[in-house]
């Protein structure tokens, strides 16, 4: 089975546009070191009543919508392999300066994952 690395984080509405642009460099790195897939997805539906809701996990403010992300992996030894590479490519020093993010870091949720359904 598959393994992913999973991600929730607030991003300001006003610099969703900028968040796109930085995950879109960071996905072809991720794809050209080996990743399977790289999704990101803006937050639309997060409202809920029966289930704790996205926005109270990532503490969403005013103004900020959840973004939804995952990576996929063949396993968590690939995953690491790929990390690493991804960790030393130099494209990705820019990208991962904490002061420059267009989002709070600090309160970005992050796990790796087992698939154990896949259908």
């Amino acid at each position: 089975m598959t393994y992913v690395d999973g991600f929730v984080l607030p991003v300001p509405k006003r610099n969703l546009d900028a968040y796109r642009s930085i995950a879109r460099k960071a996905g072809k790195v991720w794809k050209e070191h080996g990743a399977l897939e790289f999704r990101e997805c803006a937050g639309d539906d997060l409202e809920t009543e029966m289930t704790v809701p996205f926005a109270r996990t990532v503490g969403l403010k005013r103004g900020e919508t959840v973004v939804f992300s995952w990576i996929v992996f063949k396993s968590r030894a690939h995953r690491d392999r790929v990390n690493a590479a991804v960790m030393k490519d130099p494209r990705m020093e820019k990208m991962m300066d904490a002061k420059s993010m267009p989002f709070d870091v600090k309160r970005m949720v992050y796990g790796g994952f087992k698939v154990i359904v896949d259908v």
